[in-house]
């Protein structure tokens, strides 16, 4: 699943200002996606994966269930030919990581792509 926690931790630390949302159509027809969160250690709720390994191996993912989608994404190009479902999950990891998602890939063929922000644009 995608953890959500970790590419905000990524994007705070690196100061990246758009991600690439990859393999989007290996989650068509599932009924319901997990996105990671947070995470927990011994029943503590914290939003960032520690810089210990020690504690990181205690660490247990938090997950909010979004709706997933019957609809094929698959060789999608544009915004439009997105399933709404697919849209909401797409805002909400920008959401939950504080980032804009720029890019994304609907198949594994090159042109398959959806680029929603222009990463290069000034």
């Amino acid at each position: 699943w995608f953890d959500g926690a970790l590419v905000r931790q990524a994007v705070k630390v690196n100061g990246i200002d758009g991600i690439a949302l990859t393999k989007l159509d290996v989650l068509d027809g599932m009924r319901e996606i997990k996105v990671c969160t947070g995470y927990r250690i011994d029943g503590d709720a914290i939003g960032h994966l520690p810089a210990s390994t020690v504690r990181q191996a205690k660490v247990e993912p938090v997950y909010e269930v979004l709706e997933g989608w019957s609809e094929s994404t698959r060789g999608a190009r544009s915004w439009a030919e997105l399933p709404a479902t697919t849209v909401k999950y797409i805002r909400r990891i920008e959401e939950i990581i504080g980032a804009p998602v720029a890019v994304l890939s609907t198949s594994p063929k090159r042109e398959d792509v959806v680029l929603v922000h222009d990463p290069f644009a000034d």
